[in-house]
């Protein structure tokens, strides 16, 4: 028998494992030494499991961490390098690479065509550039357009498998008690629940083959709501990706957002209301000499404040969604702009209250502006962002996270949420771009409402 190829995958618990199981598990050729883990805190030290793994593994895979990887490499005489997780800039990726080239080992990247699984169902997917753009409240925005066209939809999530793997291999999630039932993290918490409020399922976890033959058994269509800025684990019918106005110029500068870019059917300059138009117009004329074929419409996401009161003229601490603050690259959220435009007296810069593990995410993203991000992967994680809110100098907290703060993490100090839906602005409108859709699927399609109803 000849010697299989070693192999060390790159990864961020997500993308590693559904691009082992579609192309590495059940090949005699190649042996996957190890995964490691960047991106998400304290999800190396585990083991992919042999269930999950196949019998050519029947000890499993090690998680390690990716600091480790010149060691791993020399330790088991790596063949190869497979970068599997997104929202990296170029120059990151590149950086991986030499440090694998120098080793003497290849660096391979995996493409849509070894990766995608093909639904029974129709599949419409949104993806984004970057991390942050939007792309759940556009999912949100299409599952409630497609109910109103008597569309059943289920939405496939990219995963985030940060617990038990084995028992998160097919997660299903329909209320609220689901998410509690499966120790769901906030930024779990944060994809899901808007979700669940809007009545659509939610799958999710870590074995995607049986995670779209399950989810397909319920849904006249499948809605896959990205993560980062990645490209769908299944193929889609309909390919939406957003680019968001907040950060011009990088709809070219991060892997695999440019992917996706390049992708699309559809293009959607999101939070468009906070661009002027000639900056505008420059970012459509991007978008269309990366992708002259695509569709580009407008998308808005109004900012709405459980109590405006109770922030004008107050001493505000803003809670920012994590990702979006930490890898997504953004000094301040939609939190930060609901409470200026609110009329807050300061927002209170959380940096000199910070506790236990916040005060490393502070040093390891110094480019984070006068907001606290919501990170809770881990329970000291969240005692840690509930210890800095009521350390802090404030009158009321703002929370931009999706989901319900005050249930999570037990303050004193009075919580005011932020919440923000997509909304369409200008011509050509998605709702049309939809119903031409859904007109050559007939088998979906019982109603379509004119345009605008």
């Amino acid at each position: 028998m000849p010697e299989r190829k070693r192999i060390v995958i790159l990864g961020a618990a997500g993308r590693d494992f559904h691009n082992f199981n579609m192309v590495f598990r059940d090949d005699p050729s190649a042996e996957v030494v190890a995964f490691t883990a960047a991106q998400i805190p304290g999800i190396a030290g585990r083991s992919y499991p042999s269930s999950l793994a196949g019998p050519l593994y029947p000890r499993g895979i090690p998680i390690r961490e990716e600091a480790e990887l010149e060691a791993i490499c020399r330790e088991a005489r790596v063949d190869q390098v497979v970068l599997a997780y997104s929202d990296l800039p170029h120059v990151e990726v590149m950086h991986l690479a030499s440090r694998v080239l120098a080793l003497g080992a290849d660096f391979l990247l995996l493409g849509p065509q070894r990766t995608m699984l093909r639904a029974p169902v129709p599949v419409i997917a949104v993806s984004a550039v970057r991390t942050g753009c939007g792309k759940s409240p556009t999912v949100r925005w299409l599952s409630r357009q497609l109910r109103a066209r008597g569309v059943r939809p289920v939405v496939l999530r990219h995963p985030m498998p940060y617990g038990d793997l084995e028992a998160e291999a097919v997660q299903r999630f329909a209320t609220s008690a689901d998410l509690i039932t499966a120790r769901c993290t906030i930024e779990e918490r944060e994809e899901y629940e808007p979700h669940l409020a809007c009545g659509t399922v939610v799958y999710a976890g870590v074995d995607y083959a049986r995670i779209v033959a399950a989810a397909s058994r319920e849904a006249d269509l499948l809605l896959w709501d990205g993560g980062n800025n990645d490209f769908p684990f299944l193929r889609p019918d309909l390919y939406l990706v957003l680019v968001d106005a907040l950060r011009p110029g990088q709809e070219t500068d991060f892997h695999p957002g440019e992917t996706v870019l390049r992708m699309a059917d559809v293009v959607i300059l999101a939070k468009c209301d906070h661009m002027g138009q000639a900056d505008l117009d420059a970012l459509r004329r991007t978008v269309l000499r990366v992708n002259p074929g695509a569709q580009v419409v407008l998308g808005v996401s109004p900012l709405s404040l459980s109590n405006p009161a109770a922030v004008k003229d107050a001493r505000v601490l803003v809670v920012e969604d994590g990702p979006t603050i930490t890898h997504g690259g953004m000094a301040v959220g939609a939190g930060y702009a609901a409470a200026l435009e609110a009329g807050a007296r300061e927002i209170v810069d959380p940096r000199p209250f910070a506790a236990g593990v916040l005060r490393e995410v502070f040093a390891r993203y110094p480019h984070i502006g006068p907001v606290l991000p919501a990170v809770g992967y881990q329970p000291e994680q969240l005692a840690a962002l509930a210890a800095t809110i009521e350390a802090s100098d404030c009158a009321v907290v703002v929370s931009a996270t999706p989901v319900d703060l005050g249930s999570i993490v037990p303050v004193t100090k009075p919580i005011v949420r932020v919440t923000y839906e997509f909304a369409e602005a200008g011509e050509p409108v998605l709702e049309g771009i939809l119903n031409h859709f859904l007109k050559t699927r007939p088998e979906l399609l019982r109603e379509v409402p004119p345009c605008g109803s």
